[in-house]
């Protein structure tokens, strides 16, 4: 979109009306409750905030393609493990290489500049990654500045304290099941579904928004034969201070799994209504879950920096050769902020990506 951006009839600014809450758009032009409420939701789902806290911008790029004609909602084939996959493919098709089981203690800044990082490998092995160019950080900006990964004095004190004050979204409560059903079965469902519990208590409301995705509708590859795989879950509208000073193996902990999880199951059995006698491999996501494996601040969905009273950062940094991607520098929280922001970023490494990023835009276009 940069090219099309720049190109923009009396200049990009005059398209002031984007950086704006999307309710100012919905409110001029939406008079249908239904509608209206629609949208709020699905500002909730792609931001983490309702249409009065998310830019115009990514609706209208997300609207336009969600209700482009033949538009559908996607399943990969093979799960999530399979974009995985096609990412490793690219970078490594390009010469990159990954370190899996790696740890990274330390972003290494001399004289002012990023110069790599430093790795623990393993069970010990420290290991040194030197930059040939720069060095991009997808943390959150609460764990780049509040994880000792970086030297907080080789920065700003001023700029370090507004980035660690950005304010922070909630978490999730997830259910993971493994279910027995047949082929036939599963073509009766449909392989995603929104409910709204109450519209009058708002998206953002605990316990209101569910989410539910059973991509073996369309996958036979995610199960084997006479089962089925599904994901339900609340997003971003379950608070991390219930979570924060449990042990994950305490009965307190799996006493409280099960209470928060039981308005998903609720949920669930008005899709499958015999969803427990069918469960055969059940896995609950807290709080906790996602700051352990994703290694997420509070397990949260990301920022909720609300449109029309702060604005995402751009990649860069005070120091130089140390660039951020991720939903702490773009909005839409999740795959689109990842995706545009690794754009950003993959631009401001230096002018000579630009032509191969325009190039392979067009290319997808095609």
């Amino acid at each position: 979109f940069l090219p099309n951006f720049a190109l923009i009839k009396g200049g990009p600014f005059t398209t002031s009306k984007l950086t704006t809450p999307f309710s100012s758009i919905v409110d001029k032009s939406v008079d249908d409750s239904f509608v209206r409420n629609w949208l709020d939701l699905l500002c909730f789902c792609l931001s983490g905030l309702p249409a009065q806290g998310t830019i115009t911008a990514e609706m209208a790029m997300m609207m336009g393609e969600f209700y482009e004609p033949g538009a559908v909602m996607d399943c990969p084939i093979g799960g999530a493990k399979s974009i995985i996959d096609a990412l490793v493919r690219g970078v490594e098709k390009y010469g990159g290489s990954l370190f899996l089981n790696s740890h990274v203690d330390k972003i290494l800044i001399e004289d002012g500049r990023a110069v790599g990082v430093e790795l623990t490998k393993g069970k010990g092995g420290k290991t040194t990654i030197r930059a040939s160019k720069a060095v991009v950080s997808n943390l959150s900006v609460w764990d780049l500045f509040g994880s000792g990964i970086v030297d907080q004095d080789k920065f700003d004190a001023s700029f370090v304290a507004n980035r660690r004050a950005t304010p922070i979204g909630k978490s999730f409560m997830h259910l993971h099941v493994g279910f027995k059903a047949s082929r036939e079965e599963l073509e009766k469902l449909q392989a995603h579904y929104m409910y709204i519990d109450d519209w009058e208590r708002g998206v953002d409301a605990e316990d209101n928004a569910v989410l539910l995705s059973i991509p073996s509708v369309h996958d036979k590859t995610l199960a084997p034969d006479g089962y089925g795989t599904l994901h339900i879950y609340t997003p971003a509208t379950e608070d991390f201070s219930r979570w924060a000073n449990l042990d994950r193996k305490s009965p307190e902990y799996a006493a409280l799994k099960e209470e928060r999880s039981a308005y998903l199951w609720n949920v669930l059995e008005k899709v499958i209504p015999d969803i427990k006698q069918r469960a055969h491999i059940i896995r609950v996501g807290t709080p906790l879950t996602h700051k352990r494996f994703l290694r997420r601040f509070n397990g949260s969905y990301g920022p909720a920096i609300r449109a029309g009273e702060a604005s995402f950062p751009f990649p860069g940094t005070p120091v130089n050769g140390l660039l951020l991607c991720g939903d702490s520098c773009f909005p839409g929280i999740g795959v689109p902020a990842v995706a545009g922001s690794g754009l950003l970023a993959a631009n401001s490494v230096s002018l000579d990506s630009l032509k191969p990023q325009l190039e392979l835009l067009e290319n997808l276009k095609k």
